[in-house]
């Protein structure tokens, strides 16, 4: 049975698809036998079925699988013809899978396998064997005379195939959909909250409709009472009529057509709102989900360092998006790391400070509005501020004026600078600040922030901020010149308007006074290096909020606030500076959505702060990041995980074009791909990967089932750097060849 319930699901969903497309390949083939592509397509179902069972230690599915696969190889390779008396066989041991996997999924065993599965768990029969020249120890059964390899007579079998049943309806109660079709489903969702919105800018047009229609009746009552008195011909009365009954039924047509929008907009709001909840509600998880991966990760880094540490864990029941879960793996992995590392005190120096002899590190999530807040929180030593100046300086991150005249909170945001570590020696654990770069862009990313707290003795608390909705984006619309920005509103503290007389200059740089603070504040145009807008003497003052750093931003008017979804700027844009992606608003106007932090990183920089360079930080990222091409869910899934233990960052991929597809958007430090996968295998994608130059230094590994000394000599030759069997597969060779390679 499979213990990890999380494997379990995807086993079952992924064995399932192999088997029902096992059962249709195999009645296809019945009608023809000789079908090429129709042989490779079985052959990569039973195989990938053989790797998924192996991976969970399935021994009696894998052999089953095996035997599939041996046959299905013979035949593809037009060693031995598929005879309806071997396809008949087949069908057989395809229903005997059936039970074996419903065994492994229930934990019962099933009492009504058939007595055939002992006999065909070793492979192919002898008489198989003698007559295409496999391996004798393989036996399944005998294919040459419908004799049992045993000798005995044919065992009475039928395949083990869905019957229908009566007085039951047939249900399929859960639908196994790709997470790629949700996040579409997620940002269409996002779209029909955009077209209600830009549904209220026509109620707006349709109210001025109407406001200039009253204007004309108006002015129309006032004609004709001018000309009461005044006699007309009979023309000219007819005209004015008819120009009364016109005017009437347009205001009449009006005011139906302005009430039926608003009806519309109305149903539609409702639809679309709940329409987001639904969608929404389909991909949240509880948190328990991502937190179970933890107590046993802290409980044996504790013992490796000889430390008592209780992790408590508050908050697992709140339901977040599936994609906070993903994404956010990796970042509580390093703080908690961290915590453990540098912020719990060995048992000694507890004593001596009449602390409790074991430390507690609090892992909790609480719900606040529309978002939540995941802190971890330790009962160790905090930070060492002394040693950040100092690391600070030998790195000529500052000079010692400006690190003495920086208060706490701003030398405490040092450590989120790439690679900033105050330890003094590599461990295999991350250092006080190691890896806290990669925590802050992975946050920023989900359109979150992250503060921190530390006193001396006391702790540290790192408190990360999300929004529970990742779809749509509220913006607030600001003007520079003529053009239109839009900044998150989930980062603006607050607005005000300053005169001339209110911005003075502090280290080269304007700056304003903000509840008795010093905030830097300079304009909008001068950060996108924009022509000088407005220059009047008051201006509008955005104040953003990151972390615990404030940011003034002089734009030329506030405008609006709106709801839209942001669009990523695409391949070719993959990184600009200041900008974060593109909306249509609901006027029709195109608008860039600005990133906050890399506007506060932009101010800093304007007063000749040292700043990271964007080829710095692709390289630092780089070091770490592993593309992992794989079609198989279920192996994939696990062979992610034991890259992301290892502490990579880790880009999955479902075949060789998607790998490729990955390879234009991101920097890698190597590629781990397996053989056989649709539409592009492993060798196509090496030998592809081989011809770009810039990747000939870009270390490709292989890990497949294919094990013979053959297949080997085709991957080095497309180029692999090594070449790892699943059979003899340990995730220790994979981790220690990817650290020689990188």
């Amino acid at each position: 049975m499979i213990d990890d319930k999380e494997l379990a699901q995807l086993f079952k969903a992924e064995s399932a698809e192999h088997l029902a497309r096992l059962d249709d390949g195999l009645l296809r083939l019945e009608k023809t036998p000789a079908n090429q592509p129709l042989l490779e397509e079985v052959f990569r179902e039973s195989h990938n079925l053989k790797g998924a069972a192996r991976m969970l230690g399935l021994s009696k599915i894998e052999a089953a699988a095996h035997g599939l696969e041996t046959i299905l190889n013979t035949a593809r390779k037009g060693e031995t013809p598929l005879t309806p008396n071997v396809i008949e066989r087949m069908t057989i041991v395809l229903g005997d899978l059936r039970k074996l996997v419903e065994e492994a999924l229930s934990g019962a065993p099933d009492g009504a396998s058939s007595a055939i599965t002992t006999d065909y768990s070793l492979g192919v029969g002898r008489a198989l064997a003698r007559d295409v020249g496999l391996k004798p120890d393989l036996q399944l059964f005998d294919f040459a005379d419908g004799t049992p390899a045993n000798g005995q007579s044919e065992i009475a079998s039928t395949p083990d195939k869905p019957t229908p049943t009566t007085g039951e309806p047939f249900r399929i109660e859960t639908v196994r959909v790709e997470t790629r079709k949700l996040d579409d489903l997620l940002t269409l969702v996002g779209e029909l909250s955009v077209i209600e919105g830009r549904g209220q800018h026509r109620l707006l047009l349709m109210d001025d409709l109407l406001e200039q229609w009253t204007m004309l009746e108006r002015s129309r009552r006032k004609f004709q009472s001018m000309l009461r008195g005044v006699e007309v011909d009979a023309r000219t009365s007819e005209a004015l009529r008819a120009e009364n009954e016109v005017l009437a039924q347009l205001g009449s047509r009006i005011r139906v057509a302005r009430d039926a929008f608003y009806e519309d907009g109305a149903r539609l709001e409702t639809t679309a709102n709940t329409l987001e909840e639904h969608v929404h509600a389909a991909r949240l998880l509880p948190l328990s989900t991502l937190f179970a991966l933890f107590p046993r990760m802290v409980r044996d880094l504790a013992k490796q360092q000889g430390k008592e540490v209780e992790l408590v864990i508050e908050g697992g029941e709140i339901s977040v998006d599936k994609r906070i879960l993903e994404e956010m793996k990796d970042p509580l992995m390093h703080l908690l790391r961290n915590a453990l590392d540098h912020g719990i005190e060995p048992q000694p120096e507890r004593e001596r400070q009449g602390k409790p002899r074991g430390g507690v590190v609090r892992l909790r999530a609480v719900r606040e509005g529309s978002g939540v807040r995941l802190e971890v929180r330790d009962d160790g030593r905090g930070l060492d501020m002394e040693a950040i100046r100092q690391v600070a300086l030998k790195h000529g991150l500052h000079d010692e004026t400006t690190l003495a005249a920086m208060t706490p909170a701003q030398l405490q945001q040092l450590i989120f600078l790439p690679g900033f570590s105050t330890s003094t020696f590599v461990t295999e654990l991350s250092g006080r600040g190691v890896g806290l770069d990669v925590v802050r862009v992975t946050v920023e990313r989900l359109k979150g922030d992250i503060r921190m707290e530390s006193s001396s003795q006391q702790g540290t608390a790192m408190q990360i901020h999300l929004p529970l909705s990742l779809a749509t984006t509220r913006l607030l619309l600001v003007g520079v010149g003529d053009r239109l920005y839009g900044l998150p509103i989930e980062f603006v503290h607050s607005l005000l308007r300053v005169c001339e007389e209110d911005i003075f200059i502090l280290d080269g740089r304007p700056a304003i006074k903000l509840d008795g603070q010093p905030v830097i504040a300079p304009s909008l145009a001068d950060l996108l290096a924009l022509p000088a807008g407005n220059r009047g003497s008051e201006t509008v003052c955005i104040v953003i909020q990151v972390g615990d750093e404030r940011l003034g931003l002089r734009v030329d008017e506030f405008l609006d606030e709106e709801e839209v979804v942001a669009k990523p700027l695409g391949a070719l844009l993959t990184r600009v500076r200041n900008v974060s992606g593109l909306t249509i608003l609901g006027s029709g106007e195109i608008c860039a959505v600005l990133n906050p932090a890399d506007l506060l990183r932009s101010a800093h920089k304007l007063a000749s702060v040292p700043s990271e360079t964007k080829s710095e930080r692709v390289a630092a990222a780089a070091k770490i990041a592993i593309l992992l091409v794989e079609d198989s869910a279920l192996v994939r899934a696990m062979e992610k995980r034991i890259l992301e233990d290892a502490g990579y960052e880790v880009v999955a991929a479902e075949d060789g074009l998607d790998a490729l597809n990955a390879l234009g958007r991101h920097s890698f430090a190597a590629v781990v791909s397996d053989i056989n996968m649709p539409n592009m295998d492993g060798l196509m994608l090496t030998a592809r990967i081989r011809k770009e130059p810039r990747y000939k230094d870009l270390p490709v590994i292989l890990v497949t089932a294919l094990s013979s000394d053959e297949d080997k000599r085709r991957g080095l030759e497309v180029g692999a750097n090594a070449y790892i069997p699943k059979p003899s597969f340990d995730q220790r060779v994979l981790l220690e060849t990817l650290k020689r390679l990188i």
